[in-house]
């Protein structure tokens, strides 16, 4: 038994001694910065880089002007055309008769508007004329109006202005009835071209809250009546205020001249214009009124229907209120 357990202890302390020397190697020190000397650095970039600082400056840039030119002129050209036609034969049951009528309006407008100066051309031309059958051409408006006005501003709302304005018409005008009231069998003339005709001066104040409102005081207005037709005043008593055997009668005033000018919506468009004429030489009964409107509705771009009327009241012409009214559908074209 002796001789088996011999070996058995020489291999056991044998262990002992290998697990002994591989401790004491696990527990050396080793140093890292001598195996940094043997480290693989990467390879650097063959080709050289620079850094450059950006520097920035303040440079001043010449700027050119683009190529516009300023225009202060406002121009606006309104025509408009009416006609209307209606036929019947000779036994027709309802009766009624042929006729045809046919009517024009022409506007052109200019104005210069460079601050404080204004200046403003309102050039408004109206004809009328219509043929029934068995009877001669009869005209049914007729209106010549030309106004200028230049004006320079005093404050925010009020100019100090000069106007000059001048009203007539084209054609010869006849009565057709008499002072009763009943058809005249002879048709008698009773205005004609410059018969009358009027030209009016005027300086003052005016009042402009709005573009399109404006109210002229006329403190110093002068008026010449024209009637240059003689041979009127034996059908026109009045002479329209000219003395019989003259063709001109001045006159001093004060005048009142009000103009409204404004789209009442996209397609419906109102224009204006009141004029009061107080004489200084004459009762205050001889002060005249005078209403003048127009109202356009668009149908469509180019159609359009058209309500004008006048109202006035001058003794000079007659000793109770005139009017008249027209309703038209036509041709309307506006540039621009």
């Amino acid at each position: 038994m002796f001789k088996t357990g011999t070996p058995l202890f020489f291999l056991f302390l044998f262990g002992i001694a290998i697990s002994a020397k591989a401790q004491k190697n696990d527990s050396l020190k080793v140093d890292t910065n001598q195996l940094n000397k043997y480290r693989i650095e990467p390879g650097k970039n063959a080709l050289p880089f620079r850094f450059i600082p950006i520097q920035i400056h303040q440079e001043q840039i010449p700027v050119t002007m683009l190529d516009y030119r300023v225009s202060y002129w406002h121009k606006a050209i309104l025509f408009g055309l009416n006609f209307s036609q209606s036929a019947f034969s000779n036994n027709y049951s309802a009766g009624g008769i042929s006729a045809i009528a046919l009517g024009g309006n022409f506007d052109y407008k200019v104005e210069y508007n460079k601050s404080p100066f204004d200046f403003t051309s309102d050039l408004n031309l109206i004809y009328g004329i219509s043929k029934n059958k068995g009877q001669g051409k009869r005209k049914t408006n007729d209106r010549i109006f030309w106004d200028n006005k230049i004006a320079s501003q005093m404050s925010k709302h009020w100019f100090f202005f000069g106007s000059l304005t001048f009203e007539s018409q084209f054609d010869k005008g006849f009565n057709y009835a008499n002072p009763d009231g009943s058809v005249a069998q002879n048709p008698y003339l009773i205005s004609n071209f410059m018969s009358p005709g009027y030209l009016t001066e005027s300086v003052g104040f005016e009042y402009k809250p709005v573009k399109y409102f404006d109210l002229r005081l006329g403190t110093g207005t002068a008026r010449q009546t024209f009637v240059l037709d003689t041979t009127i005043h034996n059908n026109q008593p009045s002479n329209y205020g000219v003395p019989v055997g003259h063709r001109v009668y001045n006159e001093l005033a004060f005048q009142v001249v009000a103009t409204l000018d404004k789209d009442l919506s996209k397609t419906v468009h109102i224009n204006a214009r009141y004029a009061l004429f107080v004489p200084y030489q004459q009762a205050l009964a001889y002060t005249s009124h005078r209403v003048d409107m127009v109202l356009t509705s668009k149908v469509s771009r180019l159609i359009a229907f058209t309500l004008n009327g006048t109202f006035l009241y001058d003794k000079n012409t007659s000793s109770s209120v005139q009017g008249t009214e027209g309703l038209a559908l036509g041709v309307v074209y506006k540039f621009p």
